[in-house]
C-alpha cells in the first residue's frame, strides 16, 4: 500500500496540471521515448516534499549546507559534486509502473524507502562538500577513500563492524559507502543508534560521525558546485535501451552458475525415472521461495524472479527430477538460489549501487 500511496503522491500537485501526453501511451510506445523528451522535473512532485524533509533533518543537526538534487537515470552522488541524482521514474506514477514491470520493484518507491536512500546520498554529498574523507581521523575510522571501487565485494553478514541500512551489507563495499551508510543511520531525529548498536564496533563509527558532523555546525562548505551530472535534459537514450542495458546486468553464465548446482540438488531422469519433475516442483514452490528470498534474505525482487525463472528453465532443459522428499528439496533449493544470487552480487556490485 505504501508504494501505491507514493505513486499517487507523485502526481500530487502536478495531478492538478495537465498530464504529459506520454503518460497516456502504452508501454511499447513509451519505451521508444527518449529521456530528454519526457521533460521531467522535481517541482510539484512528492520528491520535492521528501527533499524538504531531508533538509529539515539536516537543519535539526545544525548542518547549514543543503545538497542539490536533479533527475537522471539512476541514483548516484558524483565525485566532486555535493549533490544527488534521483532516478527519473520516481517523478511520475506512469514511469513508476513501467519500472515495476521491468524490474519488479521501484527502488525508493515509498516514503520510508525514499528517505532511507536520500539520507544515504546526503551522506555522500556532505562528505564531498566538506572534504571529510581527507581528514586523518576519517581515514582511521573508515579506511582510505582512494581505494579502488571493487568490481565485487565479499560481505560478511555476521560482522558487527558495519551498520545495517540499505541491505546487501552495503556498508562493507567501500569506505565511502561505509561513511554514507553510517551517516544515514545517525541522521534521523529519533534515531536510536546508541542503543541499537550498543556493544558493536560499528558504534565507534557512529560516534565519529556524531562528533564530526556536529563540528560542522554553521560552517560554510568547501565545495559548492551546483552542477547536474548526466541530467535527463541532454540524454537522448530511449527508455527501451535503458531497460535493455539495466536488465542485461543480471545475465550470467548459465551452465556455470546454474547447471552444476541444480545437479547437486536434483537427479537426471534416467537415474530417477519416477521422481517428480524438478521444473514442475520449482513452479509449485515459487511463491514460498520468492517470499523467503525477498523478505528474509533481502534480495532484489527482479533478481529473485530472474533466478527462479532461469533455474526452472534449466531444470526443464536438463530434464531433472527430485531425488528425495519435497521438504528436503525445498530446503536445498533455497540454499542453492541464495548462493547463485550472492555470486551475482559479488560479481557485479553496480546492480545494487546507489
Amino acid at each position: 500500500m505504501a508504494s501505491v500511496r507514493a505513486a499517487r503522491a507523485a502526481g500530487g500537485p502536478a495531478s492538478r496540471r495537465r498530464e504529459p501526453a506520454w503518460s497516456r501511451l502504452d508501454d511499447e510506445a513509451l519505451l521508444d521515448k527518449r529521456f530528454c523528451e519526457l521533460r521531467l522535473g522535481l517541482s510539484g512532485t512528492w520528491l520535492e516534499d521528501a527533499v524538504r524533509r531531508l533538509y529539515g533533518e539536516l537543519a535539526a543537526k545544525g548542518i547549514r549546507f543543503r545538497p542539490h538534487f536533479w533527475l537522471s537515470e539512476e541514483w548516484f552522488s558524483p565525485d566532486g559534486v555535493p549533490g544527488v541524482a534521483i532516478p527519473f521514474y520516481l517523478a511520475h506514477p506512469r514511469l513508476m509502473r513501467l519500472e515495476r514491470r521491468f524490474m519488479h520493484e521501484v527502488e525508493g518507491g515509498n516514503d520510508k524507502w525514499l528517505m532511507r536512500i536520500l539520507r544515504h546520498e546526503a551522506g555522500h554529498a556532505i562528505d564531498t562538500a566538506f572534504a571529510l574523507r581527507r581528514r586523518k581521523a576519517w581515514r582511521r575510522t573508515f579506511g582510505k577513500s582512494s581505494r579502488r571501487y571493487p568490481t565485487h565485494y565479499s560481505p560478511r553478514p555476521t560482522s558487527q563492524k558495519f551498520v545495517l541500512h540499505l541491505g546487501h551489507w552495503y556498508a562493507q563495499s567501500h569506505p565511502t559507502e561505509d561513511f554514507a551508510e553510517t551517516f544515514a543511520v545517525w541522521l534521523p531525529k529519533r534515531a536510536r543508534w546508541r542503543s541499537q548498536y550498543a556493544g558493536w564496533p560499528a558504534l565507534a563509527k557512529l560516534e565519529f560521525v556524531d562528533a564530526t558532523v556536529r563540528g560542522l555546525e554553521g560552517r560554510r562548505a568547501l565545495r559548492l558546485s551546483r552542477d547536474a551530472i548526466e541530467p535527463l535534459a541532454g540524454n537522448r537514450r530511449t527508455l527501451r535501451e535503458h531497460y535493455r542495458r539495466k536488465r542485461a546486468r543480471y545475465e550470467v553464465d548459465l551452465a556455470r552458475s546454474y547447471d552444476r548446482r541444480l545437479l547437486r540438488v536434483f537427479g537426471r531422469a534416467a537415474d530417477h525415472p519416477r521422481g517428480l519433475v524438478a521444473s514442475r516442483f520449482l513452479r509449485e514452490v515459487k511463491p514460498q521461495l520468492r517470499r523467503l528470498l525477498v523478505r528474509r534474505a533481502r534480495m532484489h525482487p527482479y533478481l529473485v524472479n530472474h533466478v527462479l525463472r532461469t533455474a526452472t528453465q534449466r531444470a526443464r532443459l536438463l530434464d531433472l527430477r527430485l531425488k528425495g522428499s519435497q521438504r528436503r528439496a525445498k530446503r536445498e533449493v533455497l540454499g542453492m538460489l541464495e548462493r547463485i544470487m550472492m555470486d551475482m552480487l559479488l560479481r557485479d556490485r553496480e546492480n545494487y549501487a546507489l
